[in-house]
């Protein structure tokens, strides 16, 4: 089990309805760039971590069809 699996779900839904409902017309061209990339980043990680993840789960269904 991942530590990431034992914290609450509602935190982190929480903080991805918080950063949807900022106001991005108070950021300027400079912020919204930095927050483009550090986004693509945090959808790289995600990314990475569902290719884990679904390694594992080809890993555990091979075992169990044996």
């Amino acid at each position: 089990m991942d530590r990431d699996d034992l914290e609450p779900r509602k935190r982190r839904d929480e903080a991805l309805a918080a950063l949807a409902r900022e106001d991005l017309s108070l950021l300027g061209i400079e912020e919204l760039e930095e927050r483009i990339t550090a986004l693509e980043g945090e959808i790289a990680r995600i990314r990475d971590q569902l290719v884990k993840k679904h390694g594992s789960l080809s890993a555990a269904e091979a075992l169990f069809k044996k």
